[in-house]
């Protein structure tokens, strides 16, 4: 059995934080009094995602920023209506998903009802068309869940063929995104800044 951490849980939240914002693992170490080892085992492997992530936010931010108020309204108007379908269409497959599961269940339970010493009876007969609808019935259900993990995968292999960016990860690909609208948008701060010297 491990031994308890010498750390509360709001003492590793700190230590975590500190970390991604770039405090060293020796000098936390040495802070808490814990092991070096012990915070590159728990907060090293999360600290490039969560670094990652906070550039690309920096990025949108400075981006966003970039746009005349009007559009800010409006790119922020989009990604609210983005998000808003995508939570629709993943809570629709969710219910969808576990429609199918409970008519499979059902389905499932009527199985039991058929006789093994007779399954070709009247009574078993009538319990497989039962089955069979029900069977059917879960099947439906899935299909906008299924449709919807098929076109999601599609669109995203879609969108890395025509930016030249197949077989990169969507996390990559966000970042790619990002760095291309940060380096256009210091382009366009270079040429304002060279017609106002013109």
């Amino acid at each position: 059995m491990a031994r308890p951490s010498k750390l509360s849980p709001e003492q590793w939240a700190d230590v975590e934080r500190r970390s991604a914002e770039g405090e060293t693992a020796r000098a936390l170490a040495r802070e808490f009094d814990i092991d070096e080892a012990a915070i590159r085992r728990r907060v090293n492997p999360q600290t490039p995602q969560i670094k990652a992530v906070a550039h690309k936010l920096v990025e949108a931010r400075e981006a966003l920023a970039a746009l005349p108020v009007s559009q800010q309204y409006m790119a922020l108007n989009i990604a609210d209506r983005w998000r808003n379908i995508s939570n629709s269409y993943t809570l629709a497959a969710e219910l969808a998903t576990k429609t199918g599961h409970r008519l499979h269940a059902l389905a499932n339970a009527e199985v039991c009802r058929v006789d093994d010493s007779g399954p070709l009876s009247e009574g078993s007969i009538k319990t497989l068309r039962s089955v069979g609808v029900l069977t059917k019935m879960g099947n439906d259900a899935l299909v906008p869940a299924s449709n919807l993990l098929a076109a999601n995968k599609a669109a995203v292999e879609k969108a890395n063929a025509d930016d030249g960016m197949v077989g990169i990860s969507a996390t990559d690909r966000t970042a790619r995104i990002a760095q291309i609208m940060a380096a256009a948008q210091r382009r366009k701060e270079a040429a304002d800044d060279d017609a106002d010297h013109s």
